[in-house]
């Protein structure tokens, strides 16, 4: 028996006046080891929330600070997952694509650049904030399929795969890929994720520098302020940061400007569901670029086709009319035939003041297109000239 102990009853007796502080942990570590187990048993299916999957009702407020700072933490799951040359070949691959989209090599709806900000979709990307047309939650779209770029294989490779490994999400759960790119001041408004657009969880892996994650801020601007948040997250550099249930259905999460004292990217992983709303695709004109003087257009003339041209204002002040767009609007014939009143009432007036020296001829060639100065229509009658 243990020297000190003389029987069962006085160890355990001894046991009982451990300090307050020691059984607090153990059962602190007990209850982290359980919601683990509960995450790993009740993961989602690809397409289907954690939060319906898990069953559990966040619908009724929280009783007081401590309780929803309680289902707050309930909510998040944080890992350090890359080491510091993991993280380096990572932040390579983030500074290649952050050339791309300088060169425009990737698709409109790709990139979105803010102040201090820029966000790079791929994969799937969506509208939001001042891009709605209606706003208020649940207005968020999907764009139409193809209207961003693919995920570039590295990050299935360098960055899913461990997610994978470490049993985070399941096989083929991402589908969504967005790096957020910020320098030192940058920021993202409060916000919750769309659930009627993206399943449950939502990970996030932090690059470049530490920062931190705050929740239940609100935000002012002109000039901007943030308001206390409920909890302030850190965030390490290399760390995987999940979130549901409360902390990502129930609360608004943000970045504010004062945790941003470096350059940081973030890469956020999702999954967008299967029955998510999508804009209609949007139809394209395309356009003809010619190029052409003025001579030319004179002696284009067509009375089967009606031909506009116009240019921008910059060529026409600088007078470049070497490079213009064309666009052929087919249209019925026109009739050679047709005089204008006006043109009418000055051809008589000059008949009658000025014999005539050859019989009138009924030809005309007529020529519609648009003044280089206005956009009025003018009809230009020609008559052929007589040997």
């Amino acid at each position: 028996m243990a020297e000190g102990i003389t029987d069962l009853r006085q160890k355990l007796q001894n046991r009982d006046r451990l300090p307050q502080r020691l059984t607090m942990q153990a059962s602190r570590k007990r209850r982290r080891s359980a919601d683990d187990l509960e995450f790993e048993q009740a993961r989602p299916e690809p397409g289907i929330s954690d939060r319906s999957a898990r069953q559990k009702d966040f619908t009724s407020p929280p009783k007081d600070r401590q309780d929803e700072l309680r289902r707050i933490h309930q909510g998040i799951r944080q890992r350090i997952l890359f080491s510091h040359e993991e993280c380096e070949k990572i932040e390579e691959k983030i500074e290649e694509i952050i050339l791309r989209a300088d060169r425009g090599y990737y698709k409109e709806h790709t990139v979105d650049r803010a102040p201090l900000r820029v966000k790079y979709f791929f994969g799937e990307g969506y509208t939001y904030g001042s891009q709605l047309e209606r706003k208020g939650p649940g207005m968020e779209r999907l764009y139409s399929k193809g209207d961003v770029d693919d995920i570039p294989d590295w990050i299935f490779k360098m960055v899913v795969s461990r997610l994978v490994e470490a049993k985070i999400v399941p096989e083929g759960f991402v589908n969504s890929a967005v790096i957020n790119c910020y320098l030192p001041g940058g920021c993202i408004v409060s916000h919750i994720d769309p659930p009627h657009i993206f399943a449950r969880p939502i990970v996030s892996v932090s690059f470049f520098s530490d920062s931190a994650l705050c929740f239940g801020c609100k935000f002012s601007f002109k000039p901007i302020r943030v308001s206390k948040p409920v909890l302030c997250l850190p965030v390490a550099r290399g760390c995987c940061t999940v979130l549901s249930d409360y902390a990502a259905d129930e609360i608004t999460h943000c970045v504010r400007p004062q945790d941003i004292k470096h350059r940081r990217a973030v890469i956020i992983l999702r999954r967008v569901r299967d029955d998510a709303p999508r804009l209609a695709p949007t139809t394209e004109v395309q356009m003809v670029h010619v190029n052409h003087d003025r001579r030319e257009e004179d002696n284009r003339t067509s009375t089967d086709d009606r031909l506009s041209t116009f240019h921008s204002d910059s060529s026409y002040k600088h007078g470049n009319l070497q490079s213009m767009n064309r666009i052929v609007i087919k249209g019925p014939k026109l009739d050679v035939n047709h005089i204008s009143p006006r043109e009418k009432i000055s051809t008589d007036e000059r008949h009658q003041a000025t014999p005539e020296r050859h019989p009138p001829t009924p030809e005309r060639h007529v020529v519609s297109h648009l003044s280089t100065t206005s956009s009025h229509r003018r009809v230009k009658l020609y008559r052929p000239k007589h040997q």
